[in-house]
């Protein structure tokens, strides 16, 4: 065993073969990224830069760590949630790779503690975070590092949403990038992406018929559209709840349903957390459960849901399948919570489809290079990736699906830029 496998802390070594060949099959949907890694296996950006990476251990993320460990970075990788790490392609990043892995499906939480104090003793100058643990961490405990981090990213609403109010703080001591608003993350990640690896995750951890059933869908942005346009698709009714009044008129527009979780809670069959918010599902809404209700999360934290509130509402917990807890509640209904409530595409599923994480990685590639690049002027606070570059990946994506598009002529230019003609 070499000196770096040695080091790190993975489930299984002897998964490296199969991990190796999911993530090749991955990398066959990821052309974008491909270019990009190309690219810098000759520029090398990131030579001499250590990067720390705070993500989901997929296929998908392996590509990623590739294509920056291609562009000379020294990385360390790390899971951002106990339960979507895949252990076969951690193996192989490290058997196959030299690269240094933290990360175990099923981890405790003093253990993922324990790995994102790791990921910041490699002292980054980079980070990649999900959720920003990594930036909350650092900044309230690690203030030492500080000086020498050149920038990080942020690919989540979640996150971006800390990240806010670090800013809004004054606590945001380098410039982060908001992956998460560049168009080709968010209006395609968000929608197709968790739209289809939600009900993926959903019918993986209970083998149940959507069509005819009553989904509720609590939340109604990007991951929300996503979700309930793939349920409904299958044949669910859907309802949807929002607290913004013009995403509730979006969704009515859009032909769903919209009422509180008080209304909807008595209502719903399978109720799918979409919102990057605390208890969305509390106490009261596990209360008025129809007998069988399936309750899922499919946004970053658990804590969307009040599971300590349904505990105390249960008078028995048992594991009825794999990752399903089934609840029994006082009234003798019982509800199941399926993956622990974490993200149900990873913890019951294999997370989005690696075409969809192609741009959404892009943008975490192209982001990095970016901050390089631009630290002598970036000021602090967060920043988006310029829209020339959301353009790029967008053009490099339709290139690589065979699509052609119009381009402007020299007249409709000239139109676009004068107010001289009008009807």
């Amino acid at each position: 065993m070499s000196k770096t496998a040695s080091a790190c802390e993975i489930k299984d070594i002897s998964l490296a073969k199969i991990g190796k060949e999911r993530i090749q099959w991955a990398a066959a949907d990821m052309p974008v990224l491909k270019l990009i890694q190309e690219r810098f296996a000759k520029e090398k950006p990131f030579k001499g830069l250590r990067v720390s990476v705070c993500a989901h251990v997929t296929t998908e993320t392996a590509n990623l760590a590739l294509t920056l460990q291609a562009g000379g970075a020294d990385c360390v990788l790390i899971a951002s949630n106990p339960l979507s790490t895949q252990d076969d392609v951690a193996a192989a990043l490290v058997a196959d790779h030299e690269m240094r892995v933290y990360a175990i499906k099923g981890e405790d939480i003093p253990t993922y503690h324990k790995h994102v104090k790791i990921a910041l003793d490699h002292k980054p100058h980079l980070i990649i975070d999900d959720g920003s643990d990594l930036i909350a961490t650092l900044v309230s405990e690690r203030t030492e590092l500080i000086k020498d981090v050149i920038g990080s990213t942020e690919e989540t609403t979640t996150g971006i949403t800390r990240l806010e109010a670090m800013d809004r703080d004054g606590q945001l001591p380098f410039p982060a990038m908001a992956v998460n608003n560049a168009q080709t993350k968010h209006m395609f990640d968000n929608r197709y992406g968790t739209g289809q690896s939600t009900l993926d995750g959903i019918i993986r951890a209970t083998n149940r018929l959507l069509a005819g059933r009553t989904v509720v869908v609590l939340g109604y942005g990007w991951c929300g559209k996503g979700t309930s346009m793939r349920a409904r698709g299958m044949g669910a009714n859907v309802i949807v709840t929002e607290v913004n009044a013009i995403k509730a008129v979006e969704a009515v527009m859009d032909g769903f349903r919209v009422m509180p979780i008080e209304e909807a809670a008595s209502i719903g069959d399978v109720f799918i957390t979409v919102t990057g918010n605390r208890h969305v599902i509390d106490k009261a809404h596990f209360e008025k459960m129809k007998d069988g209700a399936i309750v899922c999360n499919s946004g970053h934290f658990d804590l969307e849901l009040n599971l300590e509130a349904l505990e105390k509402l249960s008078t028995s917990k048992r594991e009825s399948r794999h990752l399903v807890d089934e609840y029994t509640l006082k009234n003798g209904n019982k509800v199941c919570v399926l993956g622990q409530g974490r993200l149900i595409n990873l913890a019951c599923a294999e997370g989005h489809p690696a075409s969809v994480m192609d741009m959404s990685f892009a943008n975490q590639a192209l982001s990095l290079e970016y901050l390089v690049k631009n630290k002598a002027t970036l000021a602090k606070g967060l920043h988006t990736l310029p829209e020339a570059v959301d353009y790029e990946i967008a053009a490099l994506k339709l290139k690589s699906m065979g699509v052609k598009i119009d381009t402007l002529t020299k007249e409709m230019v000239e139109y676009m830029n004068s107010w001289r003609t009008g009807t």
